[in-house]
């Protein structure tokens, strides 16, 4: 009886002892789960800073309520809904979005940036999503600059490291005032502090549209045209492609030109945002 008893308690012991530890696996495996789960959604939500100028309307500034709003804020935000990423935009000086995007010490930049050979060789650009040129604005009272063949010998304001600011140092002659932000640049046109400001045509026209109203026109027809790209570091080639993924999307499903038309009140050409037909 005794036997019998003892044999019952091992086999109880050992039965129990199966169980604890069949417990113990399915919680470790479930816990491994829990974790990969959380990894995952840590991976997907991971906050991206991209810099921006953002003193340049009607592409990104700030309004009377302090919000940061215009076309690359709108289309950032459609970035970050279809491709489920967490990209915020940081206010940084135009000449220094390249140098950060070099060391990577951003994830990107939005800013009205036109795609360029010397920018390509140091930083990737998404597909292109806007079309621009440059134009040239001066006081609404000035009848002798006519067209940028007259700027010859005139004082030309521009902002740094802009392709307006490039433009410009053709013209013979001329004295270029550079400065940090367009705003400036337009302000010293309406105080006569410069004959002309040379700058990419949407932001001159949104100016002259609206705080310029009556004080500045663009005279001429647009002197290039460029294309704008959002710039990702070479070292993130995983941000390059959810970038022109989501911008593909955005194309496919209507959004893009919802934009679009809110901004510009028309639609885009038919090939933005991708690769531009050749010329």
């Amino acid at each position: 009886m005794k036997k019998m008893f003892r044999t019952g308690l091992l086999l109880f012991a050992v039965l129990a002892m199966v169980f604890a530890l069949a417990g113990c696996g399915g919680g470790g495996e479930k816990a491994e789960q829990t974790a990969g789960e959380g990894e995952k959604q840590a991976a997907e939500s991971q906050k991206l800073i991209f810099g921006s100028d953002t003193s340049y309307p009607p592409f990104e500034s700030f309004d009377a309520n302090g919000e940061l709003v215009g076309f690359d804020v709108d289309l950032i935000a459609a970035i970050n809904e279809v491709a489920g990423l967490d990209i915020e935009i940081q206010t940084y000086d135009f000449k220094g979005l390249i140098p950060a995007l070099e060391s990577a010490s951003i994830d990107g930049s939005i800013s009205a940036m036109t795609i360029k050979p010397e920018r390509a060789e140091v930083v990737d650009f998404s597909l292109p999503y806007y079309k621009s040129g440059l134009s040239v604005a001066v006081r609404a009272d000035n009848d002798t600059i006519k067209s940028f063949d007259d700027l010859d010998g005139k004082k030309i304001g521009v902002q740094t490291g802009t392709t307006g600011e490039l433009e410009a140092k053709n013209v013979p002659n001329s004295q270029i005032v550079s400065f940090d932000t367009i705003v400036e640049a337009f302000m010293d046109l309406n105080n006569g502090a410069v004959d002309a400001v040379v700058n990419d045509y949407p932001v001159t026209a949104y100016y002259i549209t609206t705080e310029g109203e009556g004080k500045a026109k663009i005279v001429g027809d647009m002197r290039t045209s460029e294309f704008y790209g959002i710039a990702i570091p070479k070292q993130k080639p995983e941000v390059l492609e959810q970038v022109n993924e989501a911008l593909l999307a955005l194309k496919e499903n209507g959004k893009f030109d919802e934009i679009y038309k809110k901004w510009f009140g028309e639609a885009p050409p038919e090939y933005l945002p991708g690769d531009p037909p050749q010329s």
